[in-house]
């Protein structure tokens, strides 16, 4: 068993060039592409059935044995990170799904309508089922994305849904529930109505699953144990031993049932990365690392060089958010000496080590309009000016304590004590580092218990407004610096509903570049998947935007490691 020591978290970076990257692509032709999925729906039922149909061993042994951190939540409506998203892709199914290329397919709508204008969506669902047998309606659609939006609900991923015609204004208490631009015309019909014209809204609409309408209206905590979860995916909730274990069954009740060859997945919870890696190397574990967990950062080269380690880009920003209402932050010179004497190429050459990216902006390369940066990487003197001058207009002669918040994996306590080093150096300030377990860290950054605190997105799908929007609203749970200036809003709002493209992507740069003078956020680096897999491990997609999936995901064989 080999054991990988850390020996890089003293480390101080010094400064390195910019980054350099490409632009995105063109989100228009995904509806056509989801138009044509759906005409070819049919056909990529019966190829699946037939590659179902294809296993070279007994079904029984279809276990795949990963390891998570525990799920904030099982909850559709209430989940925003990429553990508990993963965990639901594969209890719950949407209208579409994505397939390998990020590409949405038809799922629980078999036939996709689109008005003239593109703000108007009306599915027509297939016959399915919830685990308990009830049929899947639209109206537990439409039940599920207004529940989201309900302010009484108090969902931090209500923004999400801000899409739908008038679902800010219900969700801000301007509106009525009546109001919200989804409608089940019937059982099987629901119709949805958008703000503007949305061309990636089938890639988007992939991850708004639905909710069994009667069940959670009966009980509010309907997803907390497998007794009472009630799912309409691939797989179903077995066994939810918390901060131990999570094992998923297939789901004999969902609409295509002879595509899902794994008969269980065994998730087990141990928080330490070497721990994991050593499990995968021992044959417990047939999967460790990304995109739902972390190797050693020691770990990535040596495994490299071995050539076991696997990667791919994804579209997902690594950042930092300042708390904009807590004293230093308030002002905008701080905010910008914290993120000028930061060493981005450093930190993703050397803890990294997987080809992260620096990022001198928030969106990530894939979505970027300006992947060269808005500002030089690692700028200590400036850094040290701005600090100087910040202070001085505040009235201050000495800084607060000043607290970084992160939650626990062997790659964010990297990164924090190298920017703890940095920021001493650089700036001389004694930052405290306080790390905590992911659903703590959601509450902490919610009610603004932070001063400086990591942050990552993923792309729900490819485009910079989906990584801008989020700083819209001050007192969102999307926006937790607790930071808005009206003029960044207005350029949103007017992207938003600008058609010509050249013009939308020329006021996103302009929100980008002011959300980059005022700095309550800063990126580090664009991120990559980073894991090592059993070779008999196959079908497990993960798609561009970084979403796992493993419902098309098969075990050819087993074989052990351990004696190797």
């Amino acid at each position: 068993m080999k054991r990988y020591v850390p020996h890089l978290l003293s480390m101080v970076f010094l400064c390195s060039a910019p980054l350099t990257g490409a632009a995105s692509g063109d989100g228009a032709a995904l509806a056509g592409r989801f138009e044509s999925a759906v005409r070819a729906e049919p056909v990529m039922r019966a190829e699946s059935a037939v590659r179902a149909g294809s296993g070279v061993q007994d079904e029984t042994s279809q276990i795949l044995r990963l390891n998570i951190e525990e799920p904030a939540t099982l909850d559709p409506v209430f989940a925003e990170d990429t553990v508990s998203g993963a965990v639901i892709r594969a209890l719950f199914d949407g209208l579409t799904r994505l397939d390998e290329a990020g590409k949405p397919i038809a799922s629980v709508a078999s036939e996709m309508k689109v008005s003239a204008d593109r703000t108007t969506y009306t599915f027509r669902l297939r016959d399915s089922r919830w685990s308990n047998g009830d049929p899947v309606t639209a109206h537990d659609f439409e039940f599920a994305w207004k529940h989201a939006l309900d302010p009484q609900t108090g969902s931090p991923a209500a923004y999400q849904y801000f899409a739908l015609k008038n679902a800010r204004a219900f969700h801000a208490g301007k509106a009525g529930k009546g109001d919200v631009g989804v409608r089940a015309l019937d059982d099987r019909t629901l119709t949805v109505t958008l703000e503007y014209p949305m061309p990636y809204f089938p890639t988007l609409v992939s991850g708004w699953m639905p909710i069994p309408k009667k069940v959670a209206a009966a009980n509010p905590d309907w997803a907390r144990k497998p007794q009472t979860l009630v799912g309409n995916g691939p797989f179903t909730l077995h066994v939810w031993e918390h901060k131990n274990k999570l094992i998923l069954v297939k789901n004999d009740s969902y609409w295509e049932k002879e595509a899902v060859r794994l008969e269980r997945i065994e998730f087990s919870m141990i928080a330490d990365a070497n721990t994991e890696l050593a499990l995968f190397e021992n044959g417990d574990l047939d999967w460790a690392g990304g995109p739902i967990s972390s190797l050693p950062t020691d770990a990535i080269d040596p495994l490299k060089r071995e050539g076991k380690l696997k990667t791919e880009p994804k579209a997902t920003s690594y950042y930092l958010r300042f708390n904009a209402e807590r004293p230093p932050f308030t002002h905008p010179k701080v905010r910008k000496a914290f993120a000028y004497a930061i060493n981005r190429q450093e930190i993703a050459e050397n803890i990294g080590q997987a080809g992260q990216t620096p990022l001198m902006g928030i969106t990530p390369l894939a979505a970027s309009l300006k992947p060269e940066g808005f500002f030089a990487d690692c700028q200590p003197d400036l850094a040290r000016r701005l600090l100087a001058e910040g202070m001085k207009e505040l009235g201050l002669d000495e800084l607060p304590e000043i607290t970084y918040l992160y939650n626990t994996s062997d790659r964010n306590k990297a990164i924090a004590e190298a920017l703890q080093a940095a920021w001493k150096k650089e700036l001389g300030v004694q930052v405290k580092l306080v790390n905590k377990e992911t659903k703590v860290i959601l509450d902490d950054q919610v009610q603004g218990k932070f001063s400086i605190t990591r942050s990552g997105w993923t792309a729900d799908y490819l485009d910079p407004v989906n990584f801008l929007e989020k700083y819209v609203d001050k007192y969102s749970a999307s926006n937790i610096t607790r930071w808005h200036h009206p003029a960044y809003a207005e350029l949103i709002r007017k992207a938003h509903r600008e058609t010509d493209e050249v013009r939308r992507k020329k006021l996103l740069l302009q929100a980008e570049t002011l959300l980059m003078e005022e700095m309550p956020l800063t990126g580090l680096f664009s991120d990559v998947h980073a894991w090592v897999q059993h070779e008999k491990v196959k079908g497990v997609r993960i798609d561009p935007l970084s979403k796992i999936d493993w419902k098309w995901a098969y075990i050819e064989e087993r074989r052990d490691f351990s004696q190797e």
